[in-house]
Parts: structure tokens; C-alpha cells; sequence
């Protein structure tokens, strides 16, 4: 094997770090739940469907007997939810060392809303772990080498963020409303990131991109994508290195975008790579910030 290839073996070993991660019960969370629990990580599995949680947890198990898992309910599409979540977790835990923004929903087949209203891919995908991330700012900001890693996608490559209309209520293509919560993630990490060291704290904020994977989400996809996608589609052990690699890579210094690159950046071991331009455009993400923190009413610390 390429000695320059970034795998398992290349992880950091993970004793006493503390790691959250959202939707760990399927696709490339419950891939990295398995493998940072092989790394002897106290991995917080947060999902929204206990029963499915539970399961998932004792698959872990059955791998990694002695593996140090705790399951937590989180409604990312309820604020409710995660301000439950965050109250939760902070009343076990004085340290966070690393959360993962994982969990995603892709193509609902009509326009749907979460619980506050928001559309349910902005709403999701961007707003509601920009609440979680916030509502633990306290923890990560006192947890030293803390680090904020959020998961995006090859769909933020050609999206735009519509801030006058960000709920999709004039117009609403499902394809544009994913590629625009894909671009947030990214907008939100460079500026929390850069914000991390306007104010002087040890933390950092990285993201990723997994390629394309084999997971539940490419499954509630159209048909022509899935055949397309079992055709070039990875393990969601290999595309969940990527997220694995932005949250635990000690050379990282913030504000870095892992993922593979060949094909398109569709296949491979993850890279350092760069994200599309628009993802660097600094007065942008500014701006969505002032409009993230307005419609989920959680205001950052720094």
C-alpha cells in the first residue's frame, strides 16, 4: 500500500477524547463510530431514532467488545431537540474534544419543513448543527486542541446561498436546496474556524467530503443516481475517513477541507483538497452567520 495514503492505521490513538458524533446509527457516522471506538475514543452516538441507536450500538459491541459508547436522542430538524441534547450532555460532561457534524437528509421527494419551519435540507443539514455546535460552545471552547468537524459534499461545488429566500419558499428545487446547505457547511466552518483565532482559542474547525459512498442517504436518491452510484460508490468505511481525518489528523491547524480526489473527488483515500470559491468568500459567511444565529436564536460566545 502507498505509504502516502491516509488509513486506519494513520488514525491518533483516541484514549480519554470525548467525540460526538451526529447521526451515527447508519452510513459514514455508524462507519466512523466503528472505527473510533477502535481507537479507544468515548464516542457519544447521537440519533434521532433510539430503537435504531440501540442496534447500531450493540453492532459496535459485537466488533469492539470493550468499546466505550454512550446513545443520546438528537433531532437535528428540532431546536427543541437539540437544546435538549446540548442541556443533556453538558450536565454529564465538562470536555467536548471533538464533535462531528455528520448527519445529513438529502432529496426529500417535496418540499418539507422542520419543526420551526425551516426547509428540512437547510434547516438539517447547516442550521441545525450550527445550533448544536453553538449551544457547546461553552465546552468546546474550554476543552484545549477542541475541534468542530463538519461533514459537506461534492454538491457544494456549483450551490449558491440564497440569504434573501434560504427557506426555498419562492421557488424550491430539492437538488439546489442540498447543494446550498452543503455550500453552509462549509461558509460556517472557514468562519468559525477563523473566529476561533480571532479570539485566541485552542480550538479549530475542519470539514470534509466523502466522496461518493454507499449509504442511506444515496439510497432516497433517483434511480438513475443509484445505479450510477453502486457503479463508482465507495464503503462507507473508506468515505467516512475523510470526516475521520479532518477530526483527528494532528497536523491540521483549522480551517481544512479532507476528502478524496480521484475521479472527480468521487473515489480515494482522503487528501487535503480545496472547496469551491464561493466557500471562501468571507463577507458571505458573515453574512449567513448573522442569519444563522437569527433564525435559530442561538448567539455564539466567543
Amino acid at each position: 500500500m502507498d505509504k502516502n495514503k491516509w488509513t486506519t492505521a494513520s488514525i491518533p490513538d483516541q484514549k480519554g477524547n470525548i467525540i460526538i458524533i451526529t447521526g451515527a446509527n447508519s452510513g459514514l457516522g455508524f462507519a466512523a463510530t466503528k472505527i473510533l471506538s477502535q481507537q479507544n475514543a468515548t464516542v457519544i452516538m447521537a440519533v434521532r431514532n433510539m430503537d435504531k441507536g440501540e442496534q447500531a450500538l450493540m453492532e459496535v459491541k459485537k466488533i469492539t467488545p470493550n468499546a466505550n459508547l454512550s446513545l443520546m436522542k438528537l433531532d437535528l430538524s428540532d431546536l427543541d431537540s437539540i437544546n435538549a441534547f446540548a442541556k443533556a450532555f453538558s450536565g454529564k460532561y465538562d470536555t467536548l474534544n471533538i464533535l462531528i457534524n455528520n448527519a445529513g437528509l438529502m432529496y426529500p421527494p417535496k418540499r418539507e419543513e422542520t419543526k420551526q419551519g425551516f426547509e428540512i435540507q437547510i434547516g438539517t443539514n447547516h442550521l441545525g448543527h450550527f445550533a448544536l455546535t453553538g449551544l457547546l460552545f461553552d465546552l468546546i471552547k474550554k476543552t484545549p486542541k477542541s475541534r468542530v468537524v463538519t461533514q459537506s459534499s461534492l454538491a457544494h461545488i456549483n450551490a449558491d446561498i440564497r440569504l434573501d429566500d434560504l427557506n426555498w419558499e419562492k421557488t424550491y428545487s430539492k437538488r439546489q436546496a442540498y447543494g446550498q446547505s452543503k455550500l453552509a457547511n462549509l461558509l460556517f466552518t472557514y468562519e468559525l474556524d477563523r473566529k476561533f483565532k480571532e479570539h485566541n482559542i485552542n480550538s479549530i474547525a475542519t470539514a470534509a467530503h466523502p466522496g461518493i459512498s454507499k449509504t442511506n442517504l444515496m439510497l432516497t436518491s433517483s434511480n438513475i443516481f443509484q445505479m450510477f452510484t453502486h457503479l463508482v460508490a465507495q464503503k462507507p468505511e473508506t468515505g467516512a475517513l475523510s470526516i475521520i481525518r479532518a477530526a483527528t489528523d494532528e497536523q491540521l491547524t483549522g480551517g481544512e477541507y479532507i476528502g478524496p480526489s480521484r475521479l472527480g473527488g468521487m473515489r480515494g483515500f482522503p487528501e487535503l483538497i480545496k472547496s469551491s470559491n464561493k466557500s471562501y468568500d468571507v463577507k458571505l459567511a458573515k453574512e449567513l452567520w448573522v442569519v444563522s444565529e437569527k433564525m435559530t436564536g442561538v448567539h455564539f460566545k466567543f
